[in-house]
């Protein structure tokens, strides 16, 4: 395990550096820049080239990526063109009211799709199984955006059950009760994408289990039907799972832009589409190797989350995992 563990750190360390590479030259490749989002109307190439100057634009892209690559191994994510702000001051409130977001509806998501999914593999073709693949087109087929929309126009405008948008009203910031009730509608959205994905793998992984021979034995002995589920089908039936939970935990950090964008929710995924209209790279640069270093841990987690469920899984081997 621990030989496994650091090879993996050193090629984790080696796609990071590959991402960042690729990411900052494909940002500074982009058409425009914050030299131009800057300038009035009609100001003189002297000032422009002054400009780029002083916010160190002029140099070659590689020297560029040598000093923010430096600066960053040091701590420093750089400070924003538009008004000189460092980086973690702009960015690190939005990370917190990302997660706020996206943790409750992952753990709504995983609470109800996991039991559903064991409980359909178990009645086949039911009115539940026929309802949760209703769901899932549903989830996997309407756009997130729209049905915020659909959301919106419904519960707030015309019921005016629910708020419209942002993260608390205006006189209640900090109130935790507030907050649950701004969570309503912007979760709803996200749940029902996770919960789409979630239930389906959790259905066809309990079924293909369930046809294993050991089942088959288990049954034939007379193990009563709630030990052959949740003793000898569930753990097997989880890894699949976990292999996609573990790829949704950059959700938490990237966050979901477009429903953060529909409901003016101030996390990490409004902030990145914000700063890409300013052009703002060390903002860019920063949320991208944020949501890369989360997407690497994510699948070492579920690497050691495979052992945890399943003994047989041999991590430390040349030939990575075996089962």
């Amino acid at each position: 395990m621990t030989e496994y563990l650091i090879r993996r750190f050193l090629q984790s360390v080696l796609v990071l550096f590959l991402i960042s590479l690729v990411a900052f030259g494909l940002i500074h490749a982009a058409p425009g820049g914050p030299t131009q989002m800057m300038m009035a109307p009609g100001i003189s190439p002297e000032t422009a080239k002054i400009q780029a100057h002083n916010m160190g634009l002029d140099k070659p892209l590689p020297a560029q990526y040598g000093i923010w690559l430096t600066n960053m191994l040091k701590g420093d994510l750089g400070h924003t063109f538009k008004n000189n702000k460092p980086v973690g001051d702009v960015l690190w409130p939005t990370v917190g009211n990302t997660i706020k977001l996206m943790s409750f509806a992952w753990v709504i998501s995983l609470l109800i799709a996991i039991p559903w999914g064991i409980y359909n593999s178990t009645r086949e073709y039911g009115l539940s199984d026929q309802t949760a693949s209703f769901v899932s087109y549903v989830g996997f087929a309407m756009p997130a955006f729209w049905f915020g929309i659909i959301l919106q126009v419904f519960f707030s405008l015309k019921l005016d059950w629910l708020p419209l948008s942002d993260m608390y009203d205006m006189d209640k910031q900090g109130n935790f009760l507030n907050l649950l009730f701004h969570l309503i509608l912007p979760c709803s959205v996200l749940v029902l994408g996770m919960l789409a994905a979630y239930t389906k793998y959790a259905r066809s992984s309990m079924l293909e289990v369930l046809e294993q021979d050991y089942i088959r034995t288990a049954r034939a002995k007379g193990v009563p039907e709630r030990k052959v589920i949740f003793r000898h089908a569930l753990r097997n039936a989880l890894i699949p799972v976990i292999t996609i939970i573990g790829m949704d935990l950059p959700i938490l950090v990237g966050g979901a832009t477009l429903t953060e964008s529909v409901f003016n929710w101030p996390g990490m995924g409004r902030l990145f589409v914000d700063m890409a209209r300013q052009r703002e790279y060390s903002v860019l640069m920063a949320i991208t190797l944020i949501t890369a270093v989360v997407v690497v841990a994510g699948n070492l987690i579920a690497d050691i989350l495979y052992k945890i469920v399943d003994p047989r899984v041999k991590l430390g081997g040349k030939g990575g995992r075996s089962a």
